[in-house]
């Protein structure tokens, strides 16, 4: 046997027909919690007998085939490092979001084509599966790429062992010496419609594709244009680093789909090969059980771990866990370090539906451990850590472990912070919080106050211009600011006069019944929702019939224009006509849904139906595994982007609220709690990837407005104190 070296990076080599192996290396982590986990997959982990990861036997079974080249692996940036450190991996592409497997194909795909020739034969490995006649796999994928080289698209159909429900099966249609054509694909059936399909010679889907790169390319382009599109994409726009060929911002715009139902189910050059090598996805503890070592008990053992007087049982503990399993059959005891499972085998599946661990079990005590965070840990912490001393303003970010992050010092962030501050002082917290908020507020002003009254946007910590534009956006900000302000010190004539000196500007941002933003995309909806926002804040305040009137105007623009009626959504970007923008361009983003849903109650005219569909619309955006509102929707409220951002969970909280929505408020509560929970208290997780692990970046100090509005609504709705 050969392996060729032929292949280490876009744009070298030039021998077409020769097999390149392509390893998928991801997923999710949610099937064999809790030992793989979203920031640790199976992928990554020795699940069978603890003897190599599924990465390794992946690169190992690319080598058994003949003509193979170095495998390549596509992986997220995050496991960047986990890949790189792997021997015998070539070009490692990374994807800047998880897209499915079938932009992940598409990619390779593209790559492929570009970097040696269309002709060139693509093998997509999965690396988180079992296989124990590597052998035999080997042969089946030989022979697939004899029939990839005449133009068919090949899928590997493993002999199925028993009528298993969580795997996918291809009907084979004119199966002759082990080939045949595409049939049918029939994903997870019944038990009894699996039985059927066994007795029908109904094969797994092994999930290994094997095509000419051009042939993918071509049928993608078909079948899944948009899929193809990204894809082809991200290859031209992406870049060789050290640790690999990262894929360019337009892989991200793929929708997510899977390779299976994207383009094997529907393609007509489809073929299937079919193998009989010990197949097994390891989709759950009970597929693992099976492929594992076990005694005369059918007892399979990791680590430090005993089963007595148990049969077919696995028992599985990491290092400095002892496990001592008693008296108990037919089940799968995992335990790791601070997370421990217990499942029948026959109900292992159920593992995936598992939802995070809940930290609050009703909305009055979510109440009480909220504001006692707020109260006791981020106040203090924003008002030390937080405050510049020097300059006598609040700074931009906090580490993980509260320290300073100061990049610079923007309008939108002061005037939030004064606002949380004020707001802190008139609910009666005892602190300095209003203090420093007038000063806050007053020191940027100064510095940044623009010939004709209004405010520059940013300014550099030395206090240079860094954004020298007055933004319609930050002084929506500054008019919520001036109005806590208000309500902090009633008897302080100056909040009234400046914001009023405000709201008479207004004129110049007017435009078609809304207002223009600065900048290249100037008819937002985001600007006018907080200028909503300041105007009921004010209303609350002020008997001054200019809040009503700008209240009524934005929202107005809200309902004749920024609201899909078909949807029921707001969209973000529109035309000089206030027509929304479709397609790549029709940005819809679930927080914004639940922002515009409580804003839109509280001014009182918008009418039950159009909150109802603006708070629906956005739980669209809800993860339903990781129980997290996502930052992105395409126009059909699809999921655009999976990651997910601390914000949004906080808008959804205030908007399940007002709606009585009460099992939607108490998971955003959990879901705020877990971007909350670290050890230094005070500050938060804002960015979650879109396979739930978190992103570590410091705690931007704009949240802590977001945070506070929802936990007042919070109190405020169970009656709790402070």
């Amino acid at each position: 046997m050969r392996r060729s070296q032929w292949l280490s990076a876009p744009g070298e080599g030039l021998i077409a027909n020769l097999i390149q192996p392509l390893i998928l290396c991801g997923g999710g982590g949610a099937r064999l919690w809790p030992l793989s986990r979203p920031e640790l997959p199976k992928a990554f982990l020795e699940v069978v007998d603890g003897a190599e990861t599924g990465l390794s036997a992946a690169v190992r079974r690319a080598g058994l085939v003949q003509d193979a080249g170095v495998p390549a692996t596509i992986s997220h940036t995050r496991h960047a490092a986990k890949v790189g450190a792997e021997e015998g991996i070539g070009t490692v592409l990374l994807e800047p979001e998880t897209r499915g497997t079938a932009a992940a194909v598409a990619a390779g795909a593209a790559w492929l084509a570009r970097a040696v020739s269309p002709e060139a034969i693509l093998v997509v490995l999965p690396s988180d599966h079992h296989v124990a006649d590597e052998a035999a796999l080997a042969a089946a994928i030989s022979r697939a790429a004899d029939l990839a080289r005449g133009g068919a698209l090949v899928v590997l159909g493993a002999r199925a062992e028993g009528p298993e429900t969580a795997y996918g099966y291809i009907l084979p249609s004119n199966l002759r010496d082990g080939v045949a054509d595409l049939g049918a694909f029939v994903e997870k059936p019944s038990q009894s419609r699996a039985e059927t399909l066994i007795a029908a010679g109904g094969l797994w889907n092994c999930g290994v594709f094997v095509g000419a790169a051009g042939v993918i390319l071509d049928e993608l382009r078909r079948w899944a244009p948009a899929v193809a599109s990204a894809a082809e994409d991200g290859v031209r726009e992406g870049r060789t680093t050290s640790a690999g060929f990262e894929l360019g911002p337009g892989f991200g715009k793929a929708p997510i789909a899977a390779f299976d139902t994207a383009v094997m189910e529907k393609t007509e050059r489809g073929r299937v090969v079919t193998v009989d090598c010990g197949w097994s996805d390891l989709g759950a503890w009970d597929a693992v059980w099976r492929t594992s070592l076990k005694d005369v008990d059918g007892v399979s053992r990791i680590g430090d771990a005993a089963v007595t007087d148990g049969r077919n049982v696995l028992a599985r503990a990491a290092a400095g866990v002892s496990l001592r399993v008693i008296g108990v059959s037919g089940v799968a005891v995992v335990a790791e370090t601070g997370s421990v499972l217990v499942t029948g085998l026959d109900h292992a599946q159920g593992v995936r539906d598992i939802t995070p661990p809940a930290r609050f079990g009703a909305l009055p005590e979510a109440a009480r451990g909220l504001a006692d965070w707020f109260r006791t840990a981020a106040l203090p912490l924003w008002s030390t850590a937080g405050f510049d001393e020097v300059r006598g303003d609040f700074r931009e970010a906090l580490t993980w472990g509260g320290r300073p992050h100061d990049p610079r010092r923007r309008l939108r962030v002061q005037a939030r912070q004064a606002f949380v501050f004020a707001q802190a002082h008139a609910d009666g917290l005892p602190g300095p919080w209003l203090a420093q908020a007038e000063r806050a507020f007053s020191t940027f002003v100064a510095a940044a106050r623009l010939d004709d009254g209004l405010y520059k946007s940013a300014l550099r910590v030395d206090g240079a211009d860094l954004d020298p534009e007055a933004r319609l956006y930050e002084h929506a900000f500054v008019l919520l600011a001036l109005a806590g302000l208000a309500r902090a010190e009633p008897e302080a004539d100056r909040w009234r006069a400046e914001a009023r000196r405000i709201a008479d500007t207004l004129p110049r941002f007017a435009h078609a019944g809304g207002f223009r933003e600065a900048g290249q995309t100037p008819f937002q909806a985001d600007p006018q929702m907080h200028l909503l926002e300041a105007a009921l804040a004010w209303r609350a305040l002020d008997g001054d019939d200019v809040w009503q009137a700008l209240a009524d105007q934005v929202a107005g623009l809200a309902l004749g224009h920024l609201i899909d009626f078909g949807s029921g959504a707001v969209r973000e970007l529109f035309d000089a006509d206030w027509r929304a923008w479709s397609g790549e361009n029709g940005l819809i983003e679930p927080g914004h849904q639940f922002e515009w849903a409580w804003l839109l109650h509280e001014w009182g005219g918008a009418g039950a139906d159009v909150v109802r569909r603006l708070f629906s619309a956005g739980e669209r955006g809800v993860d339903a595994m990781r129980q997290v509102v996502v930052d992105a929707l395409w126009d059909d409220l699809s999921v655009r982007r999976g990651s997910a951002r601390l914000w949004p969970q906080t808008e959804r909280l205030r908007a399940a609220l007002v709606l009585g929505e009460t099992e939607a408020a108490l998971s955003a509560a959990n879901s705020i709690w877990r971007f909350l929970d670290l050890p230094i208290k005070g500050v938060w997780r804002e960015r979650m990837d879109d396979s739930g692990a978190f992103v570590e970046a410091p705690s931007p100090a704009s949240s802590l407005y977001h945070l506070h509005g929802a936990i007042s609504a919070l109190v405020r709705a169970t009656g709790e104190a402070w």
